[in-house]
């Protein structure tokens, strides 16, 4: 374990200033607290509290980070509590602590919901303090650097959350050596024959070829001493899961993989940077498309640096980096380069990026009702990707992930500009909405009055930001016609269980379901988000019926004379849900219609015909057909995958016919068997959001041959 004495010096390195006292105070508060505790390994406990603070002296972060470190398990494993912690350390740490301590309690989960959840409290915590981030990330550092002390199954649980959350976050915050050791420790776990094996070949590779790197770094300092450029190369294999990585994307074993070399040129000023770069060039044939220009375009979290590609000795390809020293720090140390200090002072580092901005930037389209889904979609988009720099027909600089399209462009300058979006101009020329942008293209955005955003759109777009306004907007457009649907569904719903679907009522489910109010709740009944079982549920428990009972079709209907049998009219097609009536016929019992059904215009002068009935409560069983008309893309696989979908939605479908077959589109009818109007509902919302479905409609005959006469 560090002493005392060792972790201040390493502190008073980078902070003469440091105030010995209080740091010395919290390591004997830590080492007293954690008394009598073990880890895994067998080691006192406060080893690890230690080592976490050492983590951090290597980006040269301030005192109250430091303490936060030696402290962060206190609240949580021992007797010291938030006040104790205040009151001999003060309320900055105190919060820092306790900061880090409710995100240990979070057990961040790799399943989806629970992990989307915990992405939004762990960006709420970064909001509030980034340091509180930094401890946690220092903190699965050293466990992953200890890791073996656990049981396997417990190693996997935390390799792969290493894998899934904490590596891409140090990755997006600017921290890339983090990133690159968190990796690698977890894929130690996850694949240790795939990482032994790259190891080996490693092995064998040096032992033919000798030393690349040290004979690469000579070379490169020769070109830059012929040139009068001062400078420090650094050469390095990548690590084994970034080498692994590449093999996956680009299904190429190891001895086809060529740029398994990377260096680092860290020069006096920017001029030297380019100065470098062309010595670079001149020496060593560019590898076409592999040119980045970080220092003219920067990374949001500040990262700054020119990147290319070179074909060096014996063909291999070799990455290298050029940058300055001020920006190989913030390289190094990302977004934490604003608490770091040199000399006792806070760095005046120009390009380290203000944390509460970098927050605000990352989160500012996340929309805190939207779905859990939908955020952690938008944060991985955010946390995984790469950027291209596209430009305004103005001259300024639009940053995208790689893989943005158009859309993506007009959501990013506003969103007003996205929902009237209907193409554009990249480099002067027209092209699909689908077309993907790459580097220092300039876009043209045109708009349209009147123009609203499609449901095809979400598959065009990459951004978080593009997707959700577009689903917002979709959802507000559709918002009226749901609570329409929904309303219906309620009374239906509420008069089965002998009760009335009033405003108080629907109130009151909000309520218990967590809802702004009862119009949320009717639109998302109307959307198939939320069931009218849900609903009755929550309003009368006792009422709601057993949804594991089905019920019997011959019993299906309520409000016939005994003995008295029934039929579903064709030219309607009713389903459990709806409102029904019926109309008596000689010899032929009861008629079933929907109330809104155009047939019944023809009875409204033989009033005794009518009988009054409703479908009985419960759960029916699939056998009641409906008929759907779609329009579908001519395109191979395109009704095989509609016929999957409708096999999602548990509806068998009993006859398909073509209505009409054209060279880009066909016209289906397609009768399918359901449960009630809610599947019918759910399973027409489906297929409307899928992009090959032109359109979807209910099919209803206007009339029946012969169904009107006795």
């Amino acid at each position: 374990m560090i002493a005392a004495e060792d972790l201040i010096a390493l502190v008073r390195n980078y902070n003469p200033k440091t105030n010995v006292t209080r740091l010395a105070d919290a390591y004997e508060f830590g080492k007293e607290m954690h008394e009598g505790q073990y880890r895994h390994s067998g080691e006192p406990y406060f080893t690890h509290p230690v080592a976490v603070a050492a983590i951090l002296t290597e980006q040269r972060l301030d005192d109250a980070t430091i303490i936060t470190a030696l402290l962060h398990d206190t609240i949580e494993d021992t007797k010291a509590s938030y006040g104790v912690v205040t009151e001999k350390f003060g309320d900055e740490v105190a919060m820092l602590v306790d900061g880090v301590t409710k995100l240990t309690n979070l057990q961040l989960s790799s399943r989806e919901t629970k992990q989307a959840e915990n992405f939004r409290k762990l960006f709420m915590a970064m909001s509030k303090d980034l340091r509180v981030i930094l401890v946690k990330l220092a903190d699965r550092l050293h466990n992953m650097r200890t890791i073996k002390a656990m049981r396997q199954e417990k190693q996997v649980q935390k390799a792969r959350e290493t894998m899934d959350i904490y590596a891409p976050l140090a990755g997006r915050m600017g921290m890339q050596w983090m990133r690159e050791e968190l990796e690698d420790l977890a894929f130690r776990v996850l694949n240790p024959e795939g990482r032994q094996s790259i190891i080996r070949r490693f092995i064998t590779l040096q032992r033919e070829t000798g030393d690349v790197i040290h004979r690469i770094t000579g070379d490169m300092r020769h070109e830059l001493e012929k040139a009068g450029i001062e400078a420090e190369v650094f050469g390095r294999a990548k690590k084994p899961y970034s080498i692994w990585r590449k093999m996956q994307e680009k299904d190429q074993g190891f001895s086809r993989l060529s740029d398994i070399y990377g260096f680092r040129i860290i020069t006096k000023s920017e001029e030297d940077c380019y100065r470098t770069l062309g010595a670079i060039h001149q020496r060593w044939r560019a590898v076409p498309g592999r040119f980045k220009d970080y220092i003219s375009q920067p990374k949001t979290n500040g990262y700054r640096s020119i990147h290319t590609t070179v074909s060096g000795r014996d063909g291999k390809r070799v990455e290298v980096q050029i940058r300055t020293r001020q920006m190989h720090d913030v390289a190094e140390t990302g977004v934490a380069a604003h608490w770091s200090y040199r000399d006792g002072v806070r760095s005046e580092n120009p390009f380290a990026v203000d944390p509460a901005k970098w927050i605000a930037g990352l989160t500012e389209q996340f929309d805190a009702e939207e779905d859990h889904e939908d955020f952690l979609e938008a944060v991985k988009l955010e946390m995984y990707s790469d950027q291209v720099f596209c430009f305004t027909p103005k001259g300024d600089v639009v940053k995208l992930p790689r893989g943005a399209t158009p859309i993506d462009f007009a959501y990013a300058i506003h969103t007003r500009i996205g929902h009237a979006c209907v193409g554009a101009k990249v480099d002067a020329i027209r092209v699909p909405l689908w077309t993907r942008l790459k580097n220092g293209q300039s876009v043209d955005v045109i708009t349209a009055e009147g123009q609203t955003p499609q449901v095809s759109w979400l598959e065009i777009a990459t951004t978080g930001k593009a997707r959700t306004a577009i689903r917002r907007a979709l959802r507000e457009a559709d918002r009226e016609r749901f609570i329409k649907l929904g309303r219906e569904l309620a009374r239906s719903a509420f008069e089965h269980v002998g009760r009335k679907a009033t405003d108080k009522a629907l109130e009151t489910a909000a309520r218990h379901l967590r809802l702004s109010d009862h119009s949320e709740l009717l639109a998302r009944l109307g959307s198939a988000e939320l069931t009218t079982h849900e609903v009755i549920q929550a309003v009368y428990p006792d009422l709601a019926p057993d949804e594991g009972e089905a019920v019997p079709p011959r019993r299906a209907v309520v409000g016939l004379e005994p003995g008295q049998s029934f039929d579903r009219a064709p030219c309607c097609q009713p389903l459990p849900g709806e409102r029904i009536v019926g109309i008596t016929y000689r010899g032929k019992g009861v008629v079933v219609h929907a109330i809104d059904c155009d047939t019944l215009s023809r009875y409204e002068d033989n009033p005794e015909r009518w009988v009054d009935l409703h479908w009985h409560s419960g759960t029916h069983p699939a056998v009641y057909s409906a008929t759907l008309e779609l329009t579908i893309g001519n395109d191979a696989g395109v009704l095989g995958r509609i016929c999957t979908l409708i096999g999602e939605k548990k509806a068998n479908i009993s006859n398909l016919e073509f209505a009409d077959r054209k060279p880009d589109f066909y016209r289906l009818m397609i009768t399918v068997e359901l449960r009630d109007i809610e599947q019918l509902h759910s399973l027409m919302l489906m297929l409307e959001a899928e992009s090959d479905v032109a359109s979807v409609e209910r099919s209803r005959k206007k009339a029946v041959p012969g169904a009107a006469s006795d």
